[in-house]
């Protein structure tokens, strides 16, 4: 009987401790930024091609190489939509959707537009 109670007690404290350890899943966040490709980033100018839109999708071509990618103030995120971006190729839009920090892709849940 003493095991038993012994066994509830520690069930009691443990469960809570191991629910909070629980990671939490990504939320989704809007991001602001430019559309570009993954060989360009920032700067186009390098490739000689313009305007900004052109290279860009000329870089990501076929995407086999290079992908859509969205640049903003604290970085460059490769989107995980490559044919939405496309029609924003080198302008200013909002990315809603969760960044994984790990892997730099920011899964796409929405895109438009920025004012």
């Amino acid at each position: 009987m003493k095991f038993i109670f012994a066994f509830v007690l520690i069930a009691l404290f443990i469960a809570p401790v191991a629910q909070a350890q629980k990671p939490q899943p990504p939320r989704s966040q809007t991001y602001v930024g430019f559309i570009t490709d993954t060989m360009c980033g920032r700067d186009h100018k390098a490739m000689n091609v313009t305007p900004d839109a052109k290279c860009v999708r000329d870089c990501v071509g076929d995407g086999k190489t290079y992908k859509y990618a969205l640049a903003d103030a604290n970085g460059m995120y490769t989107l995980s939509d490559q044919e939405t971006p496309a029609k924003f190729a080198g302008e200013r839009v909002k990315v809603t959707g969760v960044l994984y920090a790990k892997t730099n892709i920011l899964k796409v849940e929405r895109i438009e537009r920025a004012n």
